[in-house]
């Protein structure tokens, strides 16, 4: 596969709302469900049976609580974004665990696609909000699945121990409603906002990803394809959060 191929163009459609195509199946550079890495996570969770919808909540959970959540040092480089380093590594951000969760489910053959959205999430510790230039994130990422016949939307990305931290309620998915952030936290305070939908893809778009977040986070970005070093769950611990 090619990764210098043409961006994948987004639906001008709210999301999921045109019917699955065979893209939405298909193996890419960043969604390479035929790879060993992919294959071996699947049927390490989500053993072959009969119903996909079974499958595709143990993919979830598989990607939610045991790769781990994290900003910090994320592989943004085209290798680092591929669903099989993912699977590898262990760890990412939004974007890293929505393509692994894309990927697996492609390889059970359910359809999949991508979202980003831009939102303000106003628990940002504070050194993160600091390197953000404020609570605003570009491209948070989640996942469209495709049972019974209709999209689903799923964010697999807060681990369980991450929502204890930052007392968030953990986002469950039963593969028949959506599972997006809550808008409060336990507490009662605002959490995440959705801003913009800037499209749903059967790829990754991965240029334009990379090229927007570098113009709305410079300081994120380390010398290399990398963000800065830090840690979620020490910003937490050490009441970096508002």
């Amino acid at each position: 596969m090619n990764p210098a191929r043409p961006e994948p163009a987004a639906s001008e459609q709210p999301a999921g709302t045109t019917p699955p195509t065979g893209a939405d199946l298909a193996a890419t550079w960043f969604l390479d469900h035929d790879s060993p890495e992919v294959a071996e996570f699947v049927t390490r969770h989500a053993p072959p049976g009969p119903d996909p919808v079974e499958r595709a909540v143990a993919l979830y959970y598989a990607i939610r609580d045991e790769v781990r959540y994290e900003v910090y040092a994320a592989d943004m480089t085209r290798d680092g974004l591929r669903a099989s380093t993912v699977a590898r590594a262990g760890t990412g951000l939004c974007i890293h665990k929505s393509v692994l969760y894309a990927a697996a489910l492609r390889a059970i053959g359910v359809p999949s696609r991508l979202v980003l959205a831009d939102v303000r999430n106003h628990l940002t510790s504070d050194r993160l909000r600091a390197l953000m230039g404020g609570d605003v994130f570009r491209h948070h990422c989640y996942t469209l699945v495709h049972l019974d016949g209709r999209w689903i939307k799923a964010t697999p990305v807060f681990s369980r121990r991450l929502c204890r931290l930052y007392r968030i309620g953990e986002l469950d998915f039963d593969g028949r409603t959506d599972s997006l952030y809550h808008p409060y936290d336990m507490d009662g305070r605002r959490h995440m906002e959705f801003l913009r939908v800037h499209g749903e893809f059967s790829d990754l778009p991965y240029d334009r990803i990379v090229t927007d977040l570098r113009r709305a986070h410079p300081n994120l970005f380390a010398p290399t394809m990398r963000f800065v070093n830090g840690s979620l769950e020490r910003d937490a611990l050490g009441a970096g959060t508002r």
